[in-house]
């Protein structure tokens, strides 16, 4: 086995946005590191909640972008929603389609009916992430709720990572028709639900499987749920304070800047840290004090072991103007 962190695994299971890419360019180091994880027999699997993309495209634009990646290595949200809706309805049966193109492909795929409106009588909804998707169809997707159609939303992240900052996300729109009829969907289909993750390790035939992404409320919640150590990568939605302040259920096993990560020593990368060479971190009560200099994700990884344990972020203090310049990136 290696002496890295990813060599203890024999599965890679890679988020997208904000973690190999940023909407449509590469996050860099990203091709460099699913190289290096195929060159040392690891495979590589990539679950993604965006419904935009079909399983093909999303391999078609990784490799575009010099990351490798073949259509069976792809699951998506839309998918997963298409293939669980023809489960439980008749062959044929007409579904009211949110989302983009890539989603009524899906459903189509599946066996199913897309149609528009609620007049069509649509036994359920889809719902997924479209930048086109506007007030109309949302309407016509709250008629047909309120009719009794069934509704799934691919995934309910609020946003998307951008190089500009999140963006509204399918959660967004979510809440949209939420707010309108004032309940919840009857089935979220993507992460944190575990079915990707589980999926993604049964069709690689993975027995220790490590999931990567950006974002504690659906991937690292995901991979909690699955039962599956994972990594919290810096480069997309939740960064230092957000991890301080995770709830068990978020808590990622590993915590990187990137995915440069995945090939330094586990004990490098574990969170919480006990120790790590530079800082130092004094706990008294219900308050701490970061001292010392060095890496600023060695000073995260030791401060989680404080405040996962009661000590509020905001009473963590600096001792020395290293912590001082951490803890104010952080917005601590």
């Amino acid at each position: 086995m290696s002496d890295h962190l990813a060599g203890g695994y024999d599965l890679a299971v890679f988020d997208l946005d904000g973690v190999v890419f940023l909407i449509d360019k590469p996050i860099p180091g990203a091709a460099e590191a699913v190289e290096r994880l195929r060159a040392d027999g690891t495979a590589v699997a990539y679950a993604t909640n965006n419904a935009s993309r079909r399983a093909g495209e999303v391999a078609a634009l990784l490799t575009g972008m010099g990351v490798s990646a073949a259509p069976a290595e792809v699951l998506t949200s839309a998918g997963a929603a298409a293939a669980l809706i023809a489960e439980h309805v008749p062959a044929g049966s007409p579904v009211l389609v949110v989302g983009a193109e890539a989603l009524r492909g899906e459903v189509r795929d599946a066996g199913l009916t897309p149609v528009e409106s609620a007049g069509d009588n649509p036994v359920a909804v889809v719902q997924g992430y479209g930048p086109e998707v506007g007030w109309k169809v949302l309407a016509e997707a709250a008629l047909a709720i309120r009719a009794g159609a069934t509704w799934y939303a691919t995934n309910t992240d609020r946003t998307l990572p951008s190089p500009r900052g999140p963006l509204p996300g399918n959660g967004s729109l979510v809440a949209v028709i939420r707010t309108a009829l004032d309940r919840e969907p009857d089935v979220v289909v993507g992460k944190p639900q575990p079915a990707l993750f589980r999926t993604a390790a049964s069709l690689a035939g993975a027995e220790r499987p490590l999931a990567i992404g950006d974002r504690l409320d659906t991937d690292i919640q995901g991979a909690v749920t699955a039962g599956m150590d994972s990594l919290l990568v810096l480069t997309g939605v939740s960064g230092p304070a957000d991890l301080l302040s995770a709830p068990a259920e978020r808590r990622p096993t590993f915590v990187a800047a990137d995915l440069s990560g995945l090939f330094r020593p586990a004990d490098q990368a574990r969170v919480p840290a006990t120790e790590v060479d530079g800082w130092h971190l004094t706990h008294d009560g219900d308050r701490a004090t970061l001292s010392g200099s060095g890496d600023a994700v060695d000073a995260l990884r030791l401060l989680c072991g404080v405040t996962w344990n009661g000590v509020p972020a905001t009473a963590v203090k600096a001792g020395s103007d290293a912590a001082t310049g951490v803890l104010r990136d952080w917005g601590l």
